[in-house]
């Protein structure tokens, strides 16, 4: 614990905050262009099925079926699987922040994320996200998803945290302000730099 704060648990978000977000619309569109996709119809029904896929109810094979799949192409699904998972990125000076969180001031690490259960699995093994989190409350594995408060109740308990204990580094505003309503203390990622800045504000200096 952080004896001037009472701080004891951070909460963060994946997506643009350890990593690149995994599978946004930019991402998709790079997928379109280099497999040679129609980018209106892909979105379409991208936008009809990641809300079940990234709460577990769909695998991602599943989703690929209905995404890309739908017809017959001259690709395989491992290979549009490989382009997928390597459109993930770390953001190193972030990672050696929260490192620095766990290791030099006790603090207890839990992700809290809106992500498909294949790439949670991946991204998590690759950049040793496994390691760095003592828990992982990912919408695939609880069926619930940012925005539900519920999901933030959920990590409170299986963290064994109040809610004026913890904090929360997101980089959507409407994410950091359904914590704050809870009592969790926010901090709105854009870069390490600014969310060391406040972090430090907060008295949790590394």
């Amino acid at each position: 614990m952080n004896k001037s704060t009472g701080i004891t648990c951070v909460f963060l978000d994946v997506g643009d905050v350890l990593l690149t977000d995994g599978w946004d619309h930019l991402a998709r569109k790079r997928a379109a262009k280099h497999f040679k996709l129609e980018w209106s119809e892909m979105e379409t029904r991208h936008q009809l099925t990641f809300e079940v896929f990234e709460m577990g109810r769909l695998t991602l094979e599943d989703y690929l079926n209905l995404v890309v799949f739908h017809n017959k192409r001259s690709f395989t699904q491992h290979q549009f699987r490989q382009f997928m998972f390597a459109q993930s990125k770390p953001f190193p000076e972030m990672i050696d922040l929260v490192i620095q969180l766990k290791q030099i001031l006790g603090l207890k690490i839990v992700i809290v994320s809106n992500e498909s259960r294949e790439m949670n699995a991946f991204r998590s093994r690759k950049f040793g996200l496994d390691k760095l989190s003592d828990c992982f409350v990912s919408s695939s594995f609880v069926q619930m998803r940012k925005p539900d408060v519920e999901i933030f109740k959920l990590a409170l308990d299986l963290a064994q945290v109040r809610p004026d204990n913890a904090i929360f580094i997101d980089n959507t505003p409407m994410f950091i302000q359904i914590a704050e309503g809870l009592g969790i203390r926010g901090v709105l990622h854009t870069d390490c730099k600014s969310t060391r800045a406040k972090l430090s504000h907060f008295g949790l200096n590394t």
